[in-house]
């Protein structure tokens, strides 16, 4: 019988019952003692023969801060490269689920593809471990819904990887500052552009890795043979992603949701056009293909081009795009532009101008930093990982909190819904559905393969 994603992910409270729940660690992250610091385990770290290595460099910087005891991936040669290059002596795993039957870590880091970081997420969490996890955290709106009241259940401290939040010199938090501090106007919209992404495909199957556990790396997406493009790219692949719109939708649409004051609700109404890459068919049912029901040509699947307003309830409206183009010649592939009726900036990885900055005062920037600050929780921005670490010894959230990077997921997954139904779509922040669409209300959850996850 097929577990839906909704099965497990209620099961998987009980999962926690198993798992002997270490006490709250309470040393300095500062101490040189190893023995002070906290323990940690990473789960998915990436290596030679991966693509995205995010999963690696979080795990090395926390493993600074704390002391890795373990690490755990399905490719026992990531696996190898990780122990070797902390000296190795960690202990090793394939399947994660065992290592919480050996290892009790303080900490747990999550690098693994997107559609395994919420069930190794809620048995990290259930086994009191505190987390940090790479972005996009959810797959479905569901699954939001689901690793926030975990995270309310078990007190952990969580930590999402939306570095922009903390680091890039703060230019995301003080663009933030200077949309709230009125400077633009009363009202304010965001214009977000993430870039487009590719097609390709089909690709040939074959044969996997001796050394990969490759039916672990599906996990509880559907089952499907191997392809170095589809374990390389899989952000390109519905089935383990959700393209360009979760990618860098996670990091650009937190930042103007925070800075138009609806990081803790959401938008009302989402309106889209745009394509998906040519493996797609016009007619195809999207529910049963994210069910694992039907089946689509071994290639990239997800947006190629669009265009999309997230309207909410204070006036605002968030327009995401791959490539943003005005008449008046502003254009832009990667950033945030936000816009009053007093003024605009512009604020990406690389820079943070418009008129409003240059005609900051040694004052007005003072003022801008305080509010940054208050922003930041009153601590001064830096290192994102030294927030985790810091939050562990305070038992607050960090900066990226699991329901504020939530609310950001389920306007990166409504950008898709639409595109997928071809239809305006009503959204309920407070309910978390949608107003009188099943078929949309169908979309945000899936099935998942039976045998995967905390409970199985």
């Amino acid at each position: 019988m097929t577990n839906t994603r909704r099965d497990f992910l209620k099961q998987s409270a009980g999962f926690g019952a198993i798992i002997a729940t270490p006490s709250l660690w309470s040393g300095s992250v500062r101490a040189g003692d190893v023995n002070s610091r906290p323990t940690v385990a990473s789960i998915g770290v990436g290596g030679s023969r991966g693509r995205y290595s995010q999963g690696g460099a979080i795990a090395r910087r926390a493993a600074k801060l704390g002391h890795t005891i373990a690490v755990c991936d399905v490719d026992d040669l990531h696996t190898a490269e990780f122990n070797a290059a902390l000296g190795g002596k960690l202990n090793m795993y394939r399947d994660y689920r065992v290592m919480f039957e050996q290892e009790k870590p303080d900490v747990v880091t999550i690098g693994t593809p997107d559609h395994w970081h919420v069930p190794i997420a809620i048995t990290a969490l259930q086994a009191g471990c505190d987390v940090y996890c790479e972005k996009p955290l959810t797959l479905t709106i569901e699954e939001g819904i689901r690793i926030r009241q975990v995270v309310e259940e078990t007190g952990r401290v969580f930590q999402v990887g939306t570095q922009q939040r903390s680091e890039n010199d703060s230019k995301f938090l003080k663009a933030i500052a200077i949309v709230q501090s009125g400077r633009l106007g009363k009202y304010v919209n965001a214009y977000v552009a993430i870039g487009d992404a590719p097609e390709g495909g089909p690709f040939e199957m074959v044969t996997a890795p001796a050394d990969l556990a490759w039916d672990m790396w599906v996990g509880p997406a559907p089952a499907v043979g191997y392809s170095e493009e589809r374990r390389k790219m899989f952000r390109w692949f519905f089935e383990h992603s959700g393209g360009k719109m979760t990618d860098w939708g996670a990091h650009h649409i937190d930042i103007a949701q925070w800075a138009i004051g609806a990081d803790h609700s959401g938008p009302t109404h989402v309106s889209a056009k745009g394509h998906f890459t040519p493996l797609v068919p016009d007619d195809l049912d999207w529910n049963a293909f994210l069910d694992g029901e039907v089946t689509l040509p071994n290639g990239f699947n997800t947006a190629v081009n669009f265009s999309i307003d997230l309207k909410y309830d204070n006036g605002s409206t968030v327009n995401v795009n791959d490539v943003y183009k005005r008449d008046d010649g502003t254009e832009f592939g990667n950033g945030i532009l936000f816009e009053g009726d007093e003024g605009r900036i512009f604020v990406n990885r690389g820079k943070l101008t418009g008129k409003p900055v240059d005609d900051l005062s040694p004052a007005d920037n003072a003022e801008l930093n305080e509010r940054i600050i208050e922003l930041y929780k009153g601590k001064q921005p830096g290192s994102h990982m030294g927030n985790f670490f810091e939050c562990l010894e305070t038992r607050e959230q960090p900066i990226s909190d699991v329901a504020t990077h939530h609310r950001t997921m389920t306007s990166c997954h409504l950008c898709n819904i639409a595109l997928m139904l071809g239809r305006d779509l009503t959204w309920d922040p407070q309910k978390e559905d949608f107003v009188g669409d099943e078929q949309a209300s169908a979309l945000t959850t899936r099935k998942s393969r039976p045998g995967y996850g905390p409970h199985a």
